[in-house]
């Protein structure tokens, strides 16, 4: 089971500038703390050609679409051909992906979305990673704090401890996410995964299953 929780089962980082913040990490979720160091070192590295630096913390690409209602605060990458829609927020600490999409009332904290990457209506991603194509549909959120506070264990088999307090999800390329769902402090889903709407989802998701209720999780079959 574990190896189906590490960054490579979940994610290709051929489809993030983030690629090097997961270097030397087994599982994903050790990248949290780091975030936003590493969007300070990488920001200072990026091409003026291509990047805007409307503040010290911020860099943004010259193609990307951010809707005037956005409210945007650093450290922040927006990578190229991302689009950030009415009344986005961003909370700091976030790496927006290349044609990722960041809608309509969406908040983001502390979190990496992979290119393609899609939260488009109502979606709060705190403490998470989106990887490549992943979508939330509208409504659905990440749950990134334990009812009692206390740190969060991945259930993977045995469980993992975090030493995280605050861990939201980690969603694997291309898995699908229903509308109003929840996914739990430590969940991960799996590449190719889809979640049916109003889950309330906690553990793992292998890769290719369907989540249908906590007793409804079947193979994904016809991909």
């Amino acid at each position: 089971m574990n190896r189906q929780i590490e960054i490579r089962s979940l994610f290709d980082l051929d489809r993030t500038i983030a690629a090097g913040l997961f270097e030397g990490k087994r599982y994903p979720w050790e990248v949290l703390g780091e975030i936003k160091g590493f969007i300070l070192r990488l920001g200072e590295t990026l091409d003026p050609e291509k990047f805007d630096h409307p503040a010290p913390d911020i860099w943004i690409a010259k193609d990307a679409k951010i809707a005037p209602t956005a409210c945007l605060n650093g450290p922040l990458i927006v990578d190229e051909g991302a689009e950030l829609r009415h009344c986005a927020f961003v909370r700091g600490s976030a790496v927006v992906g290349k044609g990722a999409v960041v809608g309509n009332s969406v908040e983001l904290k502390n979190c990496v979305l992979f290119d393609g990457a899609q939260v488009p209506h109502f979606n709060y991603v705190g403490d998470s990673v989106l990887g490549w194509k992943a979508h939330m549909g509208a409504g659905a959120v990440t749950s990134n704090v334990k009812s009692d506070k206390r740190n969060v264990v991945v259930h993977a088999g045995e469980g993992i401890e975090t030493g995280l307090r605050k861990l939201g999800a980690m969603v694997g390329d291309r898995a699908e996410v229903g509308c109003n769902s929840v996914l739990n402090p430590g969940t991960v889903i799996g590449r190719d995964c889809i979640v049916y709407p109003t889950s309330c989802v906690r553990g793992v998701i292998p890769e290719n299953h369907i989540y249908k209720g906590a007793d409804g999780v079947v193979v994904r079959k016809g991909i």
